[in-house]
């Protein structure tokens, strides 16, 4: 190991997202200290990682520690973290916060719980002491979507006039920060997202709209931060969407994350599903 190898810092949720996260910098020629949030990392995380170390998920007086300890200037916050639990009403007994938690939740939390809100004070947090958070996209730039149609099925005239319909409704939601997917057949929008998220938005999507060839929208705002948060789709997206039988998906170019690209095309493939790319 060269002495000159850089050290990227990690701090890792749920899902496979973080793996390729972890993938990615490793083949940049860096080393991977991470901290994987308790409860909720991948267990093939670890063996991806150089150092590794468990947290708690509003304890991050420990993720400093760790990553200042292995010499990490730089670190990706990704993976998902379920929102709902900020609104439970013993989050505070469930997480265990550490005094910088508190702190930060006196401070910036109270009024505003919103992911921009959080992100910004985590951030900022790790700047005080050294460690600059960066986008999450960084390493991973094979895997965002990109434009034109992506899958060998194409999409039909009539989702593609459901997509030239919902596309700007879409666009102005997610600057509203309403949500960030939206469902629709035959001009006609079936569901938003909200705080559920986006698998629990395909389900009722499917039970609202029995027919088939609906579409699914997804993007992020013009100023979204992507240092956290950044919309994604998977494998198991496109089974639910399968299940719920919508048949086509619109992502926005380089503002969504294709959770192992080619595995998530292959699979819309098999399922008869198009997913296009767009600005």
């Amino acid at each position: 190991m060269s002495i000159d190898q850089p050290i990227l810092g990690l701090i890792a949720g749920q899902g496979r997202l973080p793996l390729l996260v972890a993938q990615g910098m490793k083949a940049s020629g860096a080393k991977v200290a991470c901290v994987g949030l308790r409860d909720q990392f991948d267990p093939e995380l670890p063996g991806l990682c150089d150092d590794f170390s468990v947290a708690g998920l509003a304890r991050p007086g420990k993720w400093i520690r760790v990553l200042k300890k292995a010499g990490a200037t730089q670190a990706i916050m990704v993976g998902g973290v379920k929102k709902a639990h900020m609104h439970d009403p013993l989050r505070i007994l469930k997480l265990l916060p550490d005094w910088r938690a508190v702190i930060l939740w006196y401070k910036h939390l109270r009024h505003d719980r919103r992911n921009a809100a959080v992100l910004g004070a985590i951030a900022q947090e790790l700047s005080r002491n050294g460690i600059t958070l960066i986008d999450s996209t960084t390493y991973i730039p094979d895997h965002l979507a990109s434009e034109g149609v992506m899958t060998s099925t194409k999409p039909l005239p009539k989702q593609l006039a459901d997509i030239e319909f919902a596309w700007p409704l879409l666009k102005q939601a997610v600057e509203l920060e309403i949500g960030q997917s939206m469902a629709v057949r035959e001009r006609d929008v079936i569901a938003v997202e909200a705080v559920e998220g986006t698998g629990a938005m395909i389900k009722r999507a499917g039970e609202l709209c029995k027919a088939k060839d609906w579409v699914l929208l997804k993007t992020a705002s013009g100023d979204h931060d992507m240092r956290s948060d950044v919309p994604s789709i998977g494998v198991e997206t496109i089974e639910q969407i399968a299940q719920a039988h919508g048949t086509c998906i619109a992502l926005g170019t380089g503002r969504v994350i294709l959770i192992d690209k080619p595995k998530v095309i292959e699979a819309a493939d098999k399922a008869g599903i198009a997913i296009v790319g767009l600005k």
